[in-house]
Order: structure tokens, then sequence, then C-alpha cells
């Protein structure tokens, strides 16, 4: 199919080179075959608690942990072997990683310098993507001075910039306060419905999720329990675990 597809994904770390890689292999058990498929321009959140797999799971799909089962395939290539850095993905952490030697331009610009765009086509698109996040007129600003709110903003123009095919989102908002967690994750909706980016977004919040996503995957132990639109989610929960997370008992 079009789009992201991830295939009885397992993922499993202490397991020794050379070993058996099948089920019953030694080793801690992070992501415990999860399929998966994201459709070109559709937003989903993998949702659960701390260690539940999530985190482990994206970083599968970006290449930066080897799977020890399954396929990640995208518009029907399998990624096996292929690198991180061209895979095409972009990627957004809770820390937002910016460099503090270059201005917020600087930033955002840095995916596009090794793209055949001439000096105005750069500046052109830096500027949009600052306006989308809300930061017009910040081109010129030093990263250091900006606020958290501010530095994730700048983060994800940076990583819009050279328009992924699949964006990656791991924790994006969880060390900012709760206000303005609820603020942002209605403008990062915004931003990636704007774009008609296609993206994976991590988070162990409930409503940070489905404020962000047209799908939410709740994961636990490993699994992936339910996908479901948000309002679904809630009203139909597959299973006790799955209403427990979403504080729908008690």
């Amino acid at each position: 199919m079009a789009g992201l597809e991830i295939r009885d994904v397992t993922v499993r770390y202490g397991v020794p080179t050379g070993s058996t890689r099948g089920r019953g292999s030694t080793g801690v058990t992070a992501v415990d075959q999860v399929s998966l498929a994201v459709a070109p321009g559709e937003v989903v959140a993998l949702l659960g608690p701390s260690g539940c797999g999530k985190s482990s799971l994206l970083r599968a799909v970006a290449g930066l942990e080897p799977l020890s089962g399954g396929q990640v395939l995208y518009d029907g290539e399998d990624l096996a072997g292929v690198p991180v850095h061209k895979r095409r993905f972009g990627l957004m952490f809770q820390e937002g990683q910016l460099f503090p030697h270059r201005d917020v331009r600087r930033n955002v610009a840095y995916g596009l310098e090794t793209q055949d765009l001439s000096r105005a086509e750069r500046d052109a698109r830096v500027s949009a993507l600052l306006d989308l996040v809300g930061l017009a007129g910040y081109e010129g600003r030093s990263v250091p001075t900006l606020s958290g709110g501010e530095q994730q903003r700048v983060a994800l123009a940076r990583a819009l910039a050279p328009r992924p095919r699949l964006l990656l989102l791991d924790e994006p908002l969880s060390a900012l306060d709760r206000q303005l967690r609820e603020r942002l994750a209605g403008e990062v909706r915004a931003a990636l419905v704007e774009t008609g980016t296609t993206a994976v977004f991590v988070t162990h919040d409930h409503a940070e999720a489905a404020a962000v996503a047209d799908r939410v995957g709740v994961m636990d132990r490993g699994r992936l329990l339910q996908v479901a639109a948000p309002d679904e989610l809630r009203a139909a929960p597959a299973s006790d675990r799955v209403a427990e997370f979403l504080g729908l008992h008690g």
C-alpha cells in the first residue's frame, strides 16, 4: 500500500549477535509483532505509558534500531538495509536539538542546504514555515534567547523544511508545561495538515494524542492493543487495559 506499512515488527534488546532472532530468543522484547499502516497525509499517534515500546517502534521505523523480526515498508519498498539518511524521513524529538551557533533562519534551512535550491528559494521556504508555526520575523533570532515553546516551533519548521515523506515525532512536547503543551498540540496538528505531511507522533498523554492525530494506536508491553479515531477509542475501547489507560474506569 502507499504510505507507511509496519508488518509484524519486533524489536528486541540484548540479543547476542548471531543468535536466533525468533520469538523464543533471549533479550528484552520492546516491540512485539506490531503491524500498522499509515496512509499518505495521515497523522497517527502512538500512545502508551513509559516503557511500552512506542519510542522503540518509532526508532525502528526511522532505521535507528535494528529489527529482530518483521518489515518496515514505505510506498511498497522494503526499507531493510536502507540507512537512516536515505529514508527521507524527518525526525523531531523531546529536545529540539537545535544548533545554538546558528540563528533561527539557518536552523530551519539546515535540511535544505543539500538540495538544489537557490538562496532565494531557501529563504522563501524558511519564511513560509516560520509563518506557519507562528514565528514570522524570527529569522535572525539567536536560538538560546528563545523560550522552550519557541524552540520546539523552530524544530518543527526545520523538520518540515525538506518536505519529508514521513515525519516521526518522539514526545516533542513532553518537556513543556501542560498549558503550553495543549496549545502547541493544536499548532502541530495544524502545521501537519497544512503541509499534508504523513506523520507518526509518540506521546504518553491521551489528550495530546487526540488533539494531534487522525487515529491513535494504544500500546502496552510492546503490543499494539487498538488503533482507532480518538472519539471511537473513547466510545468503544477494545479492552479493559485500553479503557484504564484512557481514564475511562474508576
